[in-house]
């Protein structure tokens, strides 16, 4: 049986004993940066496979670079810390995984230099965040993507996601799956918390870092094996009226992984059903990150 374990304070130890101060630097002003990475299990070879774990952890760290975070750690050792937490965890089911590096002193005064940090990494059984199989019903959200200028977009910052939750809780308040942002400029950014892909007379489009998303590993690796297997996949800015006229919309991400847009502002995406192209990135990423694709094994971190 699994065993509820987090890795706090330079330890691996039961969940329920990670607990922090209320004084908390960073549970005051959001100053922390965090991960999201998924392990699926593959029952067939009976061993959990983390996807992607270097991409995530430089990631992560980049991020604590780009907010001055106080912490000295090397790709490598948190990428081992991560490892033996999920070894002694002993899971056999599909987790997600959420490392975080925080400003643990107890002290006032909102800023990133000369504040103590820590890393701290919890883990939860998961399956779906968002249907994978139906088909999401959305809507432009009224809340704009941060800009890069006000808060890093390519950072998975702390305070930066109550603009998610704004544009999340608008959506599901309204009867809605999903939110999706406008940039600041008013091109198409991303969702709440994952990237947005279109179909275009065949072609895959996703919009650029400069539409202010967030550089997705999941988006990274659709992008990488749709080409490989002949698709053209453009990455640059797309206007509000594609999303309407599109073939197909999908969303990937950690969490929701490859899930198709049924709806969009109460218009019908396609003939509202799954696209044989969205279908086509959706299987073959399940298969991927089971490792039942050898090309790709690379990308997975055998537990057991």
């Amino acid at each position: 049986m699994a065993k509820n374990l987090s890795y706090f304070q330079g330890k691996i130890i039961p969940s329920e004993k990670a607990m922090l101060n209320i004084q908390t630097h960073a549970l005051q002003y959001g100053t922390m940066v965090f991960g999201g990475i998924r392990a699926y299990y593959n029952s067939t070879k009976k061993n959990l496979y983390i996807f992607r774990l270097d991409e995530h952890a430089k990631r992560l760290l980049n991020s604590a670079k780009m907010l001055q975070l106080q912490i000295k750690m090397t790709e490598k050792e948190l990428k081992q810390i991560i490892f033996d937490l999920v070894l002694a965890s002993g899971y056999k089911e599909n987790i997600y995984l959420r490392p975080f590096i925080y400003t643990s002193a107890l002290q006032l005064s909102p800023r990133f230099h000369d504040v103590k940090a820590d890393l701290a990494i919890y883990i939860l059984p998961l399956n779906d965040y968002l249907d994978t199989k139906k088909g999401l019903r959305t809507m432009i959200s009224t809340w704009r993507r941060i800009d890069d200028n006000s808060i890093p977009t390519m950072s998975k910052a702390g305070g930066g996601y109550v603009n998610s939750a704004l544009a999340k809780s608008e959506a599901v308040q309204n009867g809605l799956d999903e939110a999706i942002f406008l940039d600041s400029k008013g091109y198409v950014s991303e969702g709440s918390a994952e990237n947005i892909f279109i179909v275009r007379d065949g072609k895959i489009i996703t919009p650029s870092l400069s539409s202010s998303i967030l550089e997705g590993i999941t988006r990274k690796s659709l992008i990488e094996f749709a080409k490989k297997d002949g698709f053209e996949v453009i990455e640059r800015e797309v206007t509000r009226g594609e999303l309407y006229t599109a073939e197909e919309v999908f969303f990937s991400g950690t969490g929701v992984q490859v899930a198709w847009v049924s709806e969009i502002d109460k218009r019908m995406i396609g003939n509202g059903k799954i696209g044989e192209v969205t279908k086509k990135i959706q299987d073959k990423f399940f298969k991927i990150v089971h490792n039942e694709f050898d090309e790709y094994s690379h990308w997975l971190t055998k537990i057991y």
